[in-house]
């Protein structure tokens, strides 16, 4: 296999059409200019900007401007949602689908509005990501970074069925220099529990 054979078939084994994600609770879509105010409100929390690499605190409508912008663009990766609540449509985060900077394959990103927390919607969001990335992709592994101390990720992630595989010093635009530990979940992983649980 050439060389350009080869990175055109890892570049078509990522691709991901993004479609709006139901869950029992949640509607994954892409996020628009009327999520700019609450995204900024849910955003400009330091206690969610310091466990994110990229987050600016404070958060202002800038922020969210721009943010909405670039997703829209397809900037920050192949796919971009505002988790919304089924049954209101009230914003509550944003899941993202990405190439993965560690590994040759795709890692998923999300935070959850501190009014929100504790009531199982992160979990909920990372499960649908999870099951569009394998039902959608032919990759075998995916991944998802977490702060050390972010410990109600780290049970997220752990309940999800991923597994520990690194830990870096990574850099945050609010908390500076942190440990920062790399999960991975294999496809048949995955796909064996909901097998199980279905």
């Amino acid at each position: 296999m050439s060389a350009e054979t080869f990175i055109h078939t890892e570049i078509r084994s990522r691709q991901i059409h993004c479609p709006v994600l139901v869950t029992d609770r949640l509607v994954l879509r892409p996020p628009h200019v009327e999520d700019m105010d609450t995204i900024t409100e849910l955003a400009n929390n330091r206690r969610i900007s310091s466990m994110l690499e990229n987050m600016p605190y404070p958060y202002t409508r800038k922020h969210a401007a721009e943010f909405i912008l670039r997703a829209v663009a397809g900037e920050l990766g192949h796919c971009v949602y505002a988790i919304t609540l089924a049954d209101s449509g009230q914003f509550i985060g944003i899941g993202s689908i990405k190439d993965c900077s560690e590994n040759n394959g795709l890692e998923i990103n999300y935070w959850i509005g501190q009014p929100f927390w504790n009531k199982g919607f992160a979990s909920e969001a990372s499960s649908a990501l999870i099951d569009v990335v394998f039902r959608a992709t032919t990759i075998e592994t995916l991944y998802v970074s977490s702060f050390c101390a972010n410990v109600a990720s780290r049970r997220v992630l752990v309940k999800a069925g991923f597994r520990l595989i690194a830990t870096a010093e990574r850099y945050s635009k609010v908390s500076g220099l942190v440990f920062s530990d790399l999960y991975a979940l294999a496809r048949s992983e995955w796909l064996g529990r909901q097998s199980i649980s279905a």
